[in-house]
């Protein structure tokens, strides 16, 4: 099956984006691009964000935005009939929390552009890859940024679900299908 949506689900380091990157059927899409949320704000990034590039190879096309998301996946899904991968949602809520890349949203106004984005999300074009932390399984932040922070990607990751044709949880680089 080639799902149009798929969300991809795991803690940090466990194998979400080499699941999405690197799947059995990748030969069957082409063209290939990577929607990248990261920023470089320091070397660890940095470095971070390098490899990833070499792990990916050449024929993947890497755009970065970290912030006005939604505008940018439509175009590349509407410019590509192949693969997008949008690694990842985590970091893009975090960038909007936090102001990076752009104004510091408030809970509320992020919420306003999952609605939008999860508006748009059905009607784009080809395959689409969201990766996304699953951020709940752990202990309760001790600060409001932080529960705020955990209480949005939680919200982003039902809605995600509830839209997408397969949802995949990653653990320990191994795949669980839970839809």
């Amino acid at each position: 099956m080639n799902p149009h949506l798929q969300l991809i689900l795991g803690g940090a380091r466990s194998g979400k984006s080499r699941f999405a990157l690197h799947p059995s059927d990748e030969g069957s899409f082409e063209p290939k691009i990577l929607l990248a949320t990261a920023t470089a704000q320091d070397e660890e990034m940095t470095q971070r964000i390098r490899r990833h590039r070499e792990e990916r190879g050449s024929h993947w096309k890497t755009v970065e935005e970290p912030y006005d998301l939604l505008p940018v996946l439509e175009t590349c899904a509407d410019s590509n009939r192949g693969l997008v991968v949008l690694d990842c949602a985590t970091l893009w809520i975090s960038n909007l929390l936090c102001g990076v890349g752009g104004k510091k949203l408030s809970p509320m106004e992020i919420e306003k552009l999952f609605e939008q984005f999860f508006q748009v999300l059905p009607g784009l074009k080809g395959q689409l890859r969201i990766i996304s932390n699953e951020v709940g399984l752990g202990i309760v932040p001790e600060n409001s940024l932080g529960r705020e922070f955990r209480d949005l990607q939680g919200r982003f990751n039902q809605s995600a679900a509830s839209i997408a044709d397969e949802v995949v949880f990653i653990v320990a680089g191994l795949p669980q299908k839970i839809k």
